[in-house]
């Protein structure tokens, strides 16, 4: 499987900024030079013209492979396919690009890159020594091979580089052709996934998650209100605008770790129940258009319901499940036993026509269950009902006493 690792580069920050300065010049160079033609004479150059012209008029770079000058002029046309596919899509805010860029993200591909020892070799230009990466202990014993690419990205927020090695590690997904379970993921706000299959369902209780979005935003405002009384600019103003940074960057760090945690304990489920297809409610629309309560609006839209979906699809196609994505309208509002469609209020859904009373959530991913199976809302709602955390609650707080949580 392909799969790409980060770690922390360690380069001098000169080298590491010469690098990627270098790449946003050529990058640079090649949009000025395609609005430039398009301007002028009407024609929409192909990136196989625009490079051998920039060839042409660029001396090269003295500094990068050449392999990573053909990535960082195949950028802006890569990034102008996006776009003609999300307007294709009926996305009216895509724009195609045209900001200069100082800095870029350096990238070498296969051809530039060697192993030696434990430590990756990315090669630069004729007469310049390559750059020698330190590979971290689980990818040291890879072959040259497996490096199918390398990144420098800068991660603003931290204000440091890392690498993104992408590694083609030769694992192949399990055969799952004799499991025929099929399971529904509902995602939540508040618990930030609910597995269900026709039986059981599982209430992944992640708390800390939405705690940590609550957190940023009171630190953040009470850090905007004090830098507003400030000059603009000024000493004590970029002091503050470095502890929002901080405070931004550890939030987005702990999300991402609670995220990995949540998926990690529902594919474990999955693979306990014998799960060969997960079905997870589409919700990517979810804050589109929408003119919700200040407080409301900020929840949703801050809702993380991206990055996990992510993470439980590459971690279920590792694990040989396959993931399907499903409409979730109506699914929380509508009664499993007779079908009546009411909009809930607070996590227990009560049905006013037969009485019903159940989990809100478990009643979502069982209806979404329900649609892939039957085609229909309310024929599915597992009784054997549990929650679980993700991780180990005492360890978090060390105050808890022993026995909360559960380790998934």
């Amino acid at each position: 499987m392909i799969v790409t690792h980060t770690f922390a580069c360690k380069l001098p920050s000169s080298l590491a900024d010469s690098l990627n300065r270098e790449s946003g010049r050529i990058y640079t160079a090649v949009m000025v030079e395609h609005w430039r033609i398009l301007r002028h004479t009407g024609h929409w150059l192909s990136p196989g013209a625009a490079r051998k012209l920039q060839d042409r008029y660029d001396e090269g770079s003295k500094l990068l492979h050449s392999h990573s000058i053909d990535a960082a002029q195949q950028a802006f046309y890569k990034a102008c396919k996006t776009i003609r596919q999300l307007r294709k899509m009926g996305d009216p805010q895509a724009r195609y690009p045209r900001r200069r860029r100082s800095y870029r993200t350096t990238i070498w591909k296969n051809t530039g890159i060697s192993k030696q020892g434990t430590s990756l070799r990315l090669a630069l230009a004729r007469g310049i020594g390559p750059v020698l990466v330190a590979l971290p202990a689980h990818l040291a014993h890879l072959a040259g091979e497996a490096f199918k690419e390398a990144r420098l990205v800068y991660d603003r927020k931290s204000k440091r580089y890392n690498w993104h090695v992408v590694v083609e590690d030769g694992r192949e997904p399990p055969d799952r052709s004799d499991w025929s379970n099929v399971a529904a993921i509902d995602l939540g706000e508040i618990h930030p996934a609910v597995a269900s299959d026709t039986t059981q369902a599982v209430v992944f209780s992640c708390r800390e998650l939405r705690a940590t979005i609550q957190y940023r935003n009171k630190r953040l405002a009470e850090l905007s209100s004090r830098q507003a009384h400030c000059q603009k600019k000024s000493r004590q103003w970029w002091q503050l605008q470095r502890r929002k940074n901080r405070v931004s960057q550890m939030s987005e760090r702990k999300q991402r770790d609670l995220c990995h945690k949540v998926s990690r304990a529902v594919v474990a489920w999955a693979i306990e129940r014998q799960v060969a297809r997960l079905v997870i409610g589409d919700v990517r629309d979810i804050a589109d258009g929408k003119r919700l309560p200040k407080q409301s609006q900020q929840k949703i839209s801050q809702w993380p319901h991206g990055l996990l979906r992510r993470y439980l699809t590459y971690k279920a196609r590792d694990a040989g499940i396959d993931v399907v994505l499903r409409e979730e309208r109506y699914t929380s509002q509508s009664c499993p036993r007779c079908r009546h469609c009411t909009k809930p209020r607070g996590r227990v859904y009560t049905c006013p026509q037969c009485h019903f009373v159940g989990h809100r959530d478990v009643v979502g991913a069982g209806n979404l269950l329900s649609l892939e199976l039957t085609g229909e809302l309310g024929s599915i709602y597992a009784k054997d009902v549990r929650f679980r955390h993700p991780y180990k609650v005492s360890r978090l707080r060390p105050g808890s006493p022993a026995g909360i949580g559960h380790v998934a």
